[in-house]
């Protein structure tokens, strides 16, 4: 999977500019602050539909435009595909090959995006709802079905929540078991695929985290199963689950059992790496899971990802930036930094030079 042009208009601190990028690893460099990671940005946001920095799509917006636009051509094995965004203060619109997309799924699939910059440490330092986010936005690239299962999900959580929250009892506990038989049934699916992809990413993961340490320390990742294997097993503990904590869920005004309560277990030689592990071990252990994500991708859907790194080079010691850039020798890298390197890039590397949001040649 290659993307070969990127235009952006009126995006972050872009005017009107188009990036030609080209197979293998391309450099976009520059000072700080001139737009590199802004770039970096669009190109994910068309892989996934959601920005990595941004909460809220209006933040694209260039100061003083009234709206912002994307646009990817791209190749994979399945042929070309043209992707627009145009994203406006309230609502935004994504077309592919000229057609409007009526839902966020039916981007997924069209251009795989992986995306990793030193903010992705919050996958291991931050609390659950990180890990939670990793697994969605890779699981939904990779199924349809999975993020069409969470967003159900989460629609009905919310309405089971509005209703803890009611004071009429009788009605409360009457209509509780019919949100239940319904949140029970997705939730059983986003649990299953989740275990699916921790079974797969654990192995691959400890596998690139041992190349980048040498074998000096031991990457382990798990899921907690609170719930059982087989969709099945997972619909009926769950719905156990629910009904033992009606009175306690009452009591707090939300939901206190589902998937939106799991965590991803991640330790380095045993020990917890969001209690333990240090800034270097941290940077390193969750390299080693985007490069899995990476391995993932290109088993499931046959090609390899595009993979994004944003200002990583700055953070890694010399002799994991050579290991890093042997694992990207396959598929398409956009890559940005200060400045480029000889002794690291060599001569086949694609150079961009980025200033004030202009590409300059």
């Amino acid at each position: 999977m290659q993307i070969t042009t990127l235009q952006l208009k009126n995006f972050r601190n872009y005017e009107d500019e188009c990036f030609c990028f080209e197979n293998g690893v391309n450099v976009l460099y520059g000072r700080n602050a001139q737009g590199k990671t802004n770039c970096a940005e669009a190109v994910f946001y068309l892989c996934a539909g959601v920005s990595p920095r941004a909460k809220k799509d209006r933040q694209l917006i260039r100061s003083g435009a009234e709206s912002a636009y994307i646009c990817a051509e791209a190749e994979s094995r399945f042929g070309k595909v043209k992707i627009e965004a145009e994203i406006y203060e309230n609502h935004r619109e994504i077309r592919i090959n000229g057609n409007k997309i009526a839902k966020n799924a039916d981007l997924f699939g069209n251009i795989n995006g992986v995306f990793f910059s030193p903010n992705e440490l919050r996958l291991i330092q931050d609390g659950p709802e990180e890990r939670r986010r990793f697994l969605n936005v890779s699981l939904s690239q990779l199924s349809g079905n999975y993020y069409t299962a969470l967003v159900r999900y989460n629609k009905i959580l919310e309405q089971r929540n509005t209703l803890l929250k009611n004071r009429d009892m009788d009605m409360v506990f009457e209509t509780l078991p019919v949100w239940d038989t319904q949140l029970c049934r997705y939730a059983a699916e986003v649990i299953e695929r989740r275990s699916e992809y921790i079974a797969m990413l654990a192995p691959i993961a400890a596998e690139k985290h041992a190349f980048l340490t040498e074998n000096a320390e031991k990457l382990e990742i798990s899921s907690e199963k609170r719930y059982g294997d087989t969709r099945e097993e997972i619909a009926q503990r769950l719905s156990r689950a629910l009904s033992e904590n009606y009175e306690k869920d009452l009591r707090l005004g939300f939901t206190t059992e589902g998937p939106h309560r799991d965590d991803l277990k991640i330790a380095i030689d045993g020990a917890e790496a969001r209690v333990f592990g240090s800034q270097g071990q941290t940077r390193t252990a969750a390299l080693a899971v985007k490069l899995a994500e990476v391995e993932i991708f290109k088993r499931m859907s046959g090609e390899t990802p595009v993979l994004i790194l944003d200002d990583v080079m700055s953070e890694l010691d010399l002799a994991r930036r050579r290991k890093l850039l042997a694992e990207i020798e396959d598929g398409q890298t956009i890559l940005t930094c200060t400045h480029t390197e000889k002794v690291l890039f060599g001569k086949s590397v694609h150079k961009i030079r980025i200033a004030g949001g202009k590409i300059k040649r």
